[in-house]
């Protein structure tokens, strides 16, 4: 019989999930993938298999670990194959609507006392939490990890109003299996990384409008002045412009003007210029 606590599930198999998904097994735990339909499932365990080959080309991984990590990912389109899992990780598309119908699936297939850890970026987690019972929202918790998950060390760790402590540890405890450094963020609206990342983007977007300067050169003059591995509008491209609006559009709502999307913006999401692998972003 497997151990339910060694045994993790993850809904939603696009570029979040299928790395979450990854690094949990890279940590030795057996994974549920879930998606709608097979294909979606199909291309993300290629990916994932692409992004091992290179990793162990690059020495980021031993070739044994990574091929038992693939193997140790399970993909399902039957969220009933959960009822085994411990924790179980919502990474669906960033709408609440679709959250919802997600975690109350959870709710029913998992069992008492299993984590359902939410990776949303914006959206309150006590108000997520309001869509499982209460015996379960105690267990529940906000993970939110930043792409591309196999690289990227942080993960903010969101508390509900109803959160236990003996939760939060367990969620620290699987950020730093996976290899991530986990940080306690209150739950508010874009918790603290995106309120500054996107402070720093509308700012990026506004300079290019003004004419103060070119896409490419403050892309350049953010990773030579700042430090930052890649510019605002690389960032952009590589997460897309409709989920940077999408965010942003709630952050306006909870706070205010300072919030605002800049007109650039959506105007080129609505011109189709969002970005994402293989499509025109601003660059």
């Amino acid at each position: 019989m497997q151990d339910k606590n060694r045994v993790s599930g993850v809904v939603g198999a696009g570029l979040m999930g299928a790395e979450i998904a990854l690094v949990q097994a890279l940590a030795g735990y057996d994974v549920l993938l879930l998606d709608r339909d097979q294909a979606a499932l199909d291309r993300a365990m290629a990916r994932l298999n692409a992004l091992l080959d290179k990793g162990v080309g690059r020495g980021f991984y031993e070739a044994a670990a990574a091929s038992q990590a693939l193997s140790r990912i399970r993909p399902t389109i039957d969220i009933a194959d959960f009822s085994a899992c411990g924790v179980a990780t919502e990474a669906v598309f960033e709408d609440a609507g679709v959250k919802a119908l997600v975690l109350r699936q959870l709710d029913e297939v998992l069992p008492p006392g299993a984590m359902i850890a939410t990776n949303t970026s914006t959206i309150p987690i006590s108000v997520l939490a309001s869509h499982v019972a209460e015996a379960r929202r105690p267990d529940f918790i906000g993970m939110h990890y930043f792409s591309p998950v196999s690289r990227m060390k942080l993960v903010e760790v969101v508390p509900a109003i109803f959160t236990s402590e003996a939760c939060v540890a367990r969620a620290y405890a699987l950020a730093e299996v996976t290899g991530k450094v986990p940080i306690r963020v209150k739950d508010v609206p874009g918790f603290a990384i995106n309120r500054v990342l996107h402070m720093f983007m509308i700012e990026a977007v506004r300079l290019i409008e003004e004419d103060v300067v070119s896409v490419e050169d403050l892309d350049t003059a953010c990773r030579l002045g700042l430090g930052h591995p890649m510019g605002p509008f690389e960032l952009m491209d590589a997460t897309t412009s409709s989920l940077c609006l999408s965010a942003q559009q709630i952050m306006f709502e909870a706070y205010g003007e300072r919030f605002r999307p800049r007109p650039l913006l959506k105007q080129r999401v609505a011109a189709g210029l969002a970005g994402g692998k293989g499509r025109k972003g601003w660059r």
